[in-house]
């Protein structure tokens, strides 16, 4: 027992040390004492809003530093126990020691978690295009039931999630919609559902029951309004009114109080019909005008197309990266992961980490 518990010791304290490495936590802990003193200067709170970035960013690299601290010195105690370990007949301290490793490495993986979302923006909340592709009604019913499995698992994180904008489907569920999703880290966990993703079912709107396959693409952008300064001249933006659609229910507005708004300079156009007021519709545009206008500049600013321009293929065969198949048998499958999972009512109600956790590992390798 002493024996194994040992190997697992050092392959865990092994792993620490390379996540130390990987999570360049050295530089970060000079950081931190840097933005300590910085703070503490009579003239910091000068710039009000340079001294909250600062201060954010302080207790971000605080809190990150201080979990590995934390590890670190669990570790030490798991290794006095296993020394003790040696000693006791009964075989109780080497259960204690073992139940201890297994906790430390539950929070090892939480920490690693920290190195698949160290973008820029991966902290960022994010916001959710899906786009049905060919085939009329069937794809339209398949970017509703990705809608419905998004929202499920956006609940699941206690992540609040808005549609701000739909363009409804012929028949059934939607051409395209935009989903609006707040909560730290959304943008880092959801950029990894971004591609085609692939349906294949029975299809509940043919007559003769005859098996379907529909696509719908998924693209994210980080919700950057908070983050960055865009100017937006009223002078190069037009702003329509116009009544929110829909089959009907929270969809029907009497009055005009959906926005959409034209970014003249870039052509950029989006709209929002979710809320009462024109006033709130208006703000959210804005957010979403935002985004898009970050994304197009960060394009614009490279020579090459970043990772997340990189996934955007054609919504069609041959370009998915998660297949859904519930006729002829039950599967989802990701092919750039090759993960499966049979359960495929839990994958449609948001049981999406497994997928999202090993694209990301994967990804940072």
């Amino acid at each position: 027992m002493s024996k194994e518990l040992k190997e697992r010791f050092d392959a865990c304290r092994s792993k620490l040390e390379t996540l130390y490495k990987h999570l360049d936590l050295k530089s970060k802990q000079s950081r931190v004492v840097e933005l300590k003193t910085a703070s503490q200067s009579a003239d910091f709170w000068n710039d009000q809003k340079k001294a909250q970035g600062l201060m954010k960013e302080l207790g971000d690299l605080k809190a990150l530093v201080e979990k590995w601290e934390t590890l670190q010195k669990k570790m030490q105690d798991v290794e006095v126990s296993i020394e003790l370990a040696e000693e006791d007949e009964t075989g109780d301290l080497a259960q204690e020691s073992l139940t201890a490793l297994d906790n430390v490495e539950k929070e090892m993986a939480s920490l690693e978690f920290q190195k698949m979302l160290s973008g820029e923006h991966d902290k960022a909340g994010a916001i959710l295009f899906i786009n049905a592709g060919a085939g009329g009604t069937e794809a339209c019913d398949w970017a509703e039931m990705l809608l419905r499995m998004y929202r499920r698992w956006a609940d699941r994180h206690g992540f609040r999630n808005q549609v701000v904008d739909f363009t409804s489907g012929d028949g059934a569920g939607f051409r395209s919609v935009v989903l609006t999703v707040e909560g730290d880290y959304a943008y880092g966990f959801l950029k990894a559902e971004i591609g085609v993703h692939r349906l294949v079912r029975i299809s509940p709107f043919d007559t003769n029951k005859r098996r379907h396959t529909s696509f719908a693409s998924v693209f994210a952008l980080p919700d950057v309004e908070k983050d960055i300064e865009i100017e937006i001249k009223d002078d190069d933006l037009r702003v329509d009114t116009f009544r929110s659609g829909g089959a009907g229910g929270q969809h029907v507005n009497k009055t005009e109080s959906a926005v959409r708004l034209t970014h003249n300079p870039s052509g950029i156009v989006v709209a929002c019909q979710s809320e009462r007021s024109q006033h709130q519709n208006r703000a959210l545009a804005m957010k979403l005008l935002k985004a898009k206008l970050f994304d197009a500049e960060m394009a614009k600013r490279q020579k090459e197309k970043d990772a997340i321009e990189k996934t955007k293929k054609k919504i069609e065969w041959g370009s998915q990266i998660r297949s859904y198949v519930m006729q002829p048998y039950r599967l989802v499958k990701d092919h750039r992961t090759n993960l499966e999972a049979g359960n495929v009512d839990a994958v449609m109600d948001g049981d999406l980490d497994p997928f999202i956790q090993k694209f990301l590992m994967e990804g940072t390798a």
